[in-house]
C-alpha cells in the first residue's frame, strides 16, 4: 500500500498564505497603533488649549473683583515697627480657591462637550499629515480634578525691603478617554494675585513657611 504525500507546492502556498496574512495584521496593528497615537497627541493639544482658555476665564471671573493685598494678608508689627506676625484671611482664601475651582470644573466640563476637531490626516497614522486636511469632530470623554492653592514668594527689594508675592495655583489633572487608549496628563497655570512691599526686616520663620496651608481640590461628581 502506498503512503500518501501531499505535493511540496501546497505546502508552500499554505506558508505562503499564513505570512501574506502575518504581513497583513502586522500592519493593520502597526498603523492602528500609529494612528491612536496620533490621535491621542491631538486630542490632548486641544484640551490642553480648552484647559487654559476654561482657567483663565474661571480666574477672571473670580478676580472681576480687584484683590488688595491687604484682603489677603494681615501685617503686625511692634512699637518699634519692625514686623512681627504675618497672617492670612483663610476665609477669603478658601472662597476665592473654591470659586476658581468650582468655575473651572464648570467652563471644562462645557467646553469639552463639543468634542475636539481632529484633521483627516491624522487618521492616516502619518505624524507629517496630522495637520492637513478637513476638521472631523471627534467625541472624547474627559475626566478633570481641578485643585487650587495660594502661594506666596519672598524676594529682596531693597534695603530692608521684602517684596511678598502672592499667586494663585491652580492644577487641572486631566484624563481623556478614547476608544482605543487613555491619556492622563496636568495642567498647571499662576496667577499672580497681587503683592506688596514690606518695610522692615520679615523673620526668617515666615520667609520660609507655608501661609496658606492646604489647597483646595474639585473633582467631578
Amino acid at each position: 500500500m502506498k503512503r500518501y504525500r501531499r505535493p511540496k507546492n501546497k505546502w508552500k502556498r499554505r506558508i505562503a498564505v499564513a505570512l501574506a496574512l502575518l504581513f497583513l495584521v502586522s500592519i493593520v496593528i502597526l498603523a492602528h497603533v500609529n494612528i491612536t497615537r496620533i490621535l491621542i497627541s491631538v486630542a490632548e493639544a486641544s484640551m490642553r488649549s480648552i484647559t487654559t482658555v476654561a482657567v483663565n476665564d474661571a480666574v477672571y471671573y473670580t478676580l472681576s473683583d480687584h484683590v488688595r493685598y491687604e484682603d489677603l494678608i494681615k501685617i503686625t508689627r511692634d512699637a518699634e515697627g519692625n514686623i512681627t506676625g504675618i497672617t492670612s484671611n483663610s476665609f477669603e482664601i478658601n472662597r476665592i480657591a473654591r470659586d476658581t475651582a468650582y468655575m473651572s470644573q464648570q467652563n471644562l466640563t462645557k467646553m469639552s462637550e463639543a468634542g475636539v476637531n481632529v484633521p483627516l490626516g491624522a487618521f492616516f497614522g502619518i505624524e507629517a499629515w496630522a495637520g492637513f486636511g478637513p476638521s472631523i469632530n471627534l467625541k472624547i470623554i474627559p475626566i478633570s480634578n481641578v485643585e487650587c492653592r495660594f502661594a506666596s514668594n519672598f524676594t529682596q527689594s531693597g534695603i530692608n525691603q521684602t517684596k511678598h508675592s502672592i499667586y494663585l495655583e491652580i492644577v487641572a489633572d486631566i484624563s481623556i478617554i478614547m476608544p482605543s487608549s487613555t491619556r492622563n496628563f496636568a495642567s498647571l497655570t499662576e496667577v499672580l494675585i497681587c503683592e506688596s512691599v514690606l518695610v522692615g526686616k520679615v523673620p526668617e520663620t515666615y520667609l520660609q513657611a507655608d501661609l496658606f496651608g492646604e489647597s483646595y481640590k474639585l473633582s467631578p461628581d
